[in-house]
């Protein structure tokens, strides 16, 4: 049986050093992102918060700050979409559809987990606060980049579970599951979203418990067989 020796072992300890410095910098890059936003946060504020040099950092991120922006981007979308994917399989899994009589039930708690990822995920959304607010200041693939590694894919499999939903009779979403998704996270979250400017100033639990009670009443009167 081949040991891999002390030779392996040393091999293996420079590149986790390396991969551990990245993911230092990475969540330093999402906390200066979410603070400042894209164009005022600096490589030196960014390097100087993960405790690097900025050479360091180039050495990580060749492309420098647009190329640790996409990176984040991209990093933080996943987390809070594999977070949501989640969230969808527990409350609308296409396999194990809810009741009639539980639907408005499960609506509801979906509605009130998803919005309290947001605490949760508390610089991602403040990264994407910055987003939307810089968005003619930031390179247009990184946009891109964003919205593929998180939102689109979870638009996706909530227009799926959508479909499902109607296939069993239990909405009639009229042809189109992306846009009755769509429709019930407008109705469920938007409001707070904006309201609580991304999470940064939280409404009061209360306030956000009817907001999303009345979305979801409002959602199954346009929806509901």
């Amino acid at each position: 049986m081949t040991s891999t020796g002390a030779g392996g072992k040393a091999a293996a300890a420079p590149r986790r050093a390396r991969t551990n410095k990245a993911a230092s910098i990475s969540h330093a890059a999402c906390e200066v992102f979410g603070r400042d936003g894209y164009s005022r946060a600096s490589i030196d504020t960014i390097a100087a918060e993960a405790g690097a040099s900025t050479r360091t950092l180039y050495n990580h991120f060749p492309g420098g700050k647009e190329e640790l922006f996409r990176t984040v981007v991209q990093w933080s979308s996943g987390q809070v979409r594999d977070a949501q994917l989640a969230l969808l399989k527990r409350y609308l899994d296409v396999d194990r559809l809810p009741r009639a009589a539980d639907l408005e039930r499960d609506l509801l708690a979906l509605a009130r987990a998803w919005v309290g990822l947001m605490a949760e995920f508390r610089n991602h959304f403040s990264l994407v606060r910055h987003i939307y607010a810089e968005a003619g200041h930031v390179p247009a693939e990184v946009l891109d980049a964003w919205q593929e590694a998180g939102p689109r894919a979870v638009v996706r499999q909530f227009a799926v579970a959508m479909a499902a939903l109607d296939a069993a009779e239990l909405v009639d979403v009229r042809g189109d599951p992306a846009q009755a998704a769509a429709h019930f996270m407008t109705l469920t979250s938007t409001d707070i979203v904006h309201r609580s400017y991304w999470g940064i100033s939280p409404l009061p639990p209360e306030e956000t418990d009817r907001i999303t009670a009345v979305g979801v009443q409002v959602f199954l009167r346009a929806y509901g067989r």
